[in-house]
């Protein structure tokens, strides 16, 4: 793995977390679709530090993400939150591996615990609205598929499903964001108030699973959380068609921003589905 050198802006951070430290330390990219996150190692001790993005990108805010982190310290649900600047956020390094993804539904068990505390959390103030961000990606990116508007002005005549119960959401559920012994999530950089039938949404559609997956799914999330079942499916398949188009958008603008082909090829994955 490539090491690079500590930015001014990062190692003031550190420095406030070891002001003794005499290494330099080193910044070792971790691989993601926004590039924006490495490992510190400074001396004997390391963090994760998760940049500001150069390009905005839309509904990111490591402030946001930094104040929901400081709130959640105590859940032991995500990493503990140590310091930010203009250009940095700097948060706890938890060891363990992420979770292999054959084991993902077989952890199902525990995955159904984990959202069940996390939606039992206070709620954040910071209210994800669908609808605004979907015309905000529309307004920034230059090229534009010939089926975007037409959906995203049918969407609006829809309006927002109402939520089936409002609770904190991380929105970026999947095997790569889950560390093992014991389950727990990484990146939050999407978190925010929600309907937990989106939570469920957004990890079904992210995850690729099957009709069978998502029934039993649905079913035990329901049990667990002490909703109607038939309502909690009708309220995934309402949100679907939103979290589809709010998917490809977000792939247009980042390929747009970063010109990363793959970005480009699931951009155009994505638009076909629309």
């Amino acid at each position: 793995m490539a090491a690079y050198s500590i930015d001014p802006d990062l190692s003031a951070l550190t420095d406030t977390q070891q002001p003794a430290a005499s290494s330099a330390g080193y910044f070792y990219p971790l691989s993601g679709l926004t590039a924006l996150s490495g490992r510190v190692v400074r001396g004997e001790r390391q963090w994760l530090a998760r940049r500001i993005p150069p390009a905005p990108i839309p509904f990111i805010s490591r402030q946001r993400e930094w104040r929901i982190l400081r709130r959640l310290a105590a859940s032991r649900l995500a990493p503990r939150p140590c310091a930010i600047n203009r250009r940095w956020l700097l948060l706890e390094w938890l060891p363990g591996d992420t979770l292999p993804a054959t084991e993902f539904l077989a952890r199902r068990a525990e995955l159904i615990a984990l959202l069940t505390q996390l939606h039992r959390q206070p709620l954040s103030s910071y209210r994800l609205r669908l609808l605004p961000l979907l015309w905000h990606y529309w307004q920034q990116c230059r090229e534009r598929h010939p089926h975007w508007l037409r959906r995203l002005q049918q969407l609006t005549r829809q309006g927002e499903p109402a939520p089936l119960r409002l609770a904190l959401l991380h929105m970026d559920i999947h095997p790569g964001n889950l560390l093992t012994q014991p389950l727990r999530l990484i990146d939050w950089e999407y978190a925010a108030d929600g309907d937990v039938a989106l939570e469920l949404a957004a990890l079904i559609g992210g995850n690729d699973l099957n009709t069978a997956q998502q029934a039993m799914l649905l079913a035990e999330y329901a049990q667990a959380n002490h909703l109607n079942l038939a309502m909690l499916r009708r309220q995934v398949r309402r949100w679907q068609p939103w979290l589809r188009l709010l998917m490809a958008s977000w792939y247009q603008l980042r390929w747009e921003q970063s010109g990363d082909a793959t970005l480009h090829q699931l951009a155009l994955a994505a638009w076909r589905q629309i």
